[in-house]
């Protein structure tokens, strides 16, 4: 299997190649250099397995949320690469990438990114056998202090949310997290590792059917707007 991911939600820009057994990656924060580095480390990773792009199996993308214009980016050149190539596209939760970095311990995850404007996008897992993340309810966007959870004894919490609004969450939490950090961000590497068993699974879709999770129904702030947010 040879399997390309891309994963631009947020400030980390990463992709990340699978091929046969190996995979390998690239990532960097740059939140404002997606679009100038996204497939020049696609290149990059094509080279090092010693491959071409015809050789692609699919394109796995995470599908956000996130920020709109690094959610867009990711899909339209999923899209574009695996229209070219006619080949399936993965989608898969950026949410659910970030819990995959949690520790395997069997506690419940809150994967938690900042949405800005005192909200979070927020996603709750467990892992599996596998370390794969499990969703345990629906992702959603909120103010952090209006957070509800499933119910468990205790959780992991990881991603920006967390560094931004640990306070606010931490009141929604039964008790202290076993494990904390907020310095986290969805990696490709874990947008492969998620879609690689869809792939085998004949479960990738069509190219124009790969949509963008932005949770929010209004993804652009009018200028008025824009100052309120800022106050």
């Amino acid at each position: 299997m040879n399997l390309l991911a891309i994963e631009t939600a947020t400030e980390a820009c990463s992709v990340a190649l699978l091929h046969g057994e190996t995979l390998i990656d690239r990532s960097e924060l740059a939140p404002r250099r997606h679009a100038e580095l996204v497939l020049p480390m696609a290149e990059e990773l094509l080279a090092e397995a010693g491959i071409t792009r015809r050789q692609l199996d699919g394109i796995a993308m995470g599908r956000g949320p996130g920020a709109f214009t690094g959610v867009r980016l990711a899909v339209s050149v999923a899209q574009g690469l695996a229209l070219a190539l006619d080949i399936p596209v993965l989608p898969v939760s950026s949410l659910a990438a970030l819990a995959m970095q949690a520790p395997r311990d069997g506690t419940a995850v809150l994967a938690a990114i900042d949405a800005r404007r005192g909200e979070i996008y927020a996603g709750t897992f467990r892992l599996d056998a596998e370390g794969l993340a499990e969703p345990l309810g629906l992702e959603h966007v909120l103010a952090a202090a209006d957070l509800i959870l499933p119910t468990a004894d205790a959780w992991n919490v990881l991603g920006s949310g967390w560094d931004a609004y640990g306070e606010a969450i931490r009141t929604r939490l039964p008790s202290t997290p076993r494990w904390a950090d907020g310095s986290r961000f969805p990696q490709a590497r874990d947008v492969v590792r998620l879609a690689a068993p869809q792939l085998a699974a004949g479960k990738g879709v069509a190219p124009e059917d790969a949509l963008p999770v932005y949770l929010r129904d209004k993804v652009a702030l009018t200028l008025e707007e824009q100052g309120a947010a800022k106050q």
